[in-house]
């Protein structure tokens, strides 16, 4: 089992090569904020074997967009009359990219949909029914939106509150709410 020694933003500057053994070299230019984080990272995997994982960053979706998602998610519940947990579930379904779809078998099925769904309300699995593969089933498991980046975030809270607006459901945010109000409040007292 491979051991995590850290992660860190960086930007790829471009690659060189030492002409004596003929190894190539990666460079990348890490920020300032990182500088500390990198050294500490350098220090541990010094006489280490490592593979390296290159990934595009993503930026993290915000508390606020969770907050803000959660709460139109309640007043869409209780126009619907249905729970918060259900309507989150459809839009989890209703993304498109955040699942896998696993060969299961059957005897094990029971119990794979009980601790994929034991990780939150968002982790959920669907029998699809039998594969290719005798005494397997497909099980298609959703990823909860803690998974999310910042994209994906506002890909399901777009689906929200196009719904929301269809309910005639208020969709401003808090902010919005507060500058539409001192905006007419300006316009009365002036």
């Amino acid at each position: 089992m491979a051991k995590k020694i850290g992660t860190f933003r960086c930007t790829f500057s471009g690659l060189r090569q030492d002409f004596t053994t003929g190894d190539m070299e990666m460079v990348f230019k890490v920020h300032k904020d990182s500088k500390q984080k990198i050294k500490k990272i350098a220090d541990d995997a010094r006489e280490l074997d490592l593979t390296i994982s290159i990934e595009k960053y993503a930026e993290k979706r915000s508390l606020d967009a969770n907050a803000y998602f959660w709460t139109l998610a309640g007043k869409l519940a209780a126009v619907l009359n249905i729970s918060m947990e259900e309507i989150y579930r459809e839009y989890i379904k209703g993304i498109g990219d955040n699942f896998e779809i696993v060969p299961i078998r059957d005897d094990a099925k029971e119990r794979w949909i009980k601790n994929w769904s034991s990780k939150g309300i968002g982790w959920v699995c669907e029998d699809l029914g039998t594969g290719k593969i005798p005494g397997y089933s497909n099980i298609i498991c959703y990823y909860g939106s803690s998974t999310y980046d910042s994209h994906q975030m506002y890909r399901l809270t777009e689906m929200l509150i196009f719904d929301c607006k269809e309910q005639g459901i208020d969709t401003r945010t808090p902010e919005e709410i507060v500058r539409s109000c001192n905006e007419w409040a300006k316009k009365q007292a002036g």
